[in-house]
């Protein structure tokens, strides 16, 4: 396994009435994070705010290239982005014990906090497709260019990990510097993940290793 210090490329935040950050996702232009009783946008080359959305938002967001998905307790709801309203939902796994939503191949990944598992699910239906274990507290997950990722935060340390999507076997690990618990993980599809910064209303970016560098 391959261990590096997460190298942090830029902080972004805190925004106004966000307080807390519980999920991240990107759209390909801007990012979006949940705060709680909103979905919050900004630009990731300005860092400026460009609008938000009034709805529950509780733990992980994802972005399938049209809609939004968003945790909301025990639910996950399907949301038009420019309007915000819920066009679906469906059961989450973990009942409200969710963390971490990601999209990929027509299915939706759910971390779940503290049974410390990834599943992937049907997006019509919440059906669990399959399940993943991790050992460690479960807080935001990501693909990019077929490799899963998450993030972890436990007695005080936070890591992002890229694991074996079929065995949850750890390939690769960033340890975040110390006092930083990553609360929501998205990759931008190139060089860079964004991640959520917990109680600090702040989301950053940090260096994504190039494919393939994991033994």
């Amino acid at each position: 396994m391959k261990i590096n210090t997460a190298d942090v490329l830029r902080e972004y935040g805190p925004y106004p009435g966000a307080d807390s950050v519980h999920g991240v996702t990107f759209d390909g232009h801007d990012v979006w994070f949940a705060s709680g009783d909103r979905i919050n946008a900004f630009d990731p080359d300005t860092g400026e705010p460009v609008r938000s959305l009034d709805t529950a938002a509780y733990a992980g967001t994802a972005f399938d290239g049209k809609h939004i998905f968003q945790i909301a307790e025990g639910v996950i709801n399907k949301l038009d982005p420019a309007t915000g309203s819920v066009l679906a939902t469906i059961p989450a796994p973990g009942a409200g014990g969710d963390s971490g939503l990601a999209w990929a191949e027509g299915t939706l990944w759910v971390g779940q906090y503290q049974a410390r598992k990834i599943h992937q699910i049907d997006p019509e239906t919440g059906v669990i497709l399959r399940t993943i274990e991790s050992n460690r507290f479960v807080t935001g997950v990501t693909w990019v260019d077929g490799e899963l990722w998450h993030a972890t935060s436990e007695a005080e340390t936070s890591e992002v990990r890229h694991v074996d999507s079929q065995t949850g076997k750890v390939l690769e690990t960033l340890q975040m510097p110390a006092g930083i618990g990553v609360s929501g993980l998205e990759s931008d599809g190139g060089d860079r993940f964004f991640c959520g910064w917990g109680g600090t209303g702040k989301v950053l970016a940090i260096r994504r290793p190039k494919a393939g560098t994991a033994s």
